[in-house]
């Protein structure tokens, strides 16, 4: 899941959208849909994660990869 995808669930969660979660933080409109292909700061991610209570791991984890057991 990209931290996109990653922000637009934890919305979701909290029952806010991704453009109003953009206005409260004061973000440029659709600057979070841009992170589907680039990688945004951290101190964009670690403002997001606080907003939606989450640990900033959450967004930063690639579950791209599988576990070794």
């Amino acid at each position: 899941m990209t931290i996109y995808e990653k922000v637009k669930s934890a919305c979701a969660d909290v029952g806010i959208s991704v453009y109003a979660l953009e206005t409260e933080l004061g973000f440029p409109r659709s600057s979070i849909c841009k992170w589907n292909k680039s990688v945004p700061g951290v101190d964009k991610i670690n403002a997001v994660a606080k907003r939606l209570h989450k640990p900033i791991e959450y967004f930063l984890e690639d579950d791209t990869t599988t576990s070794v057991q």
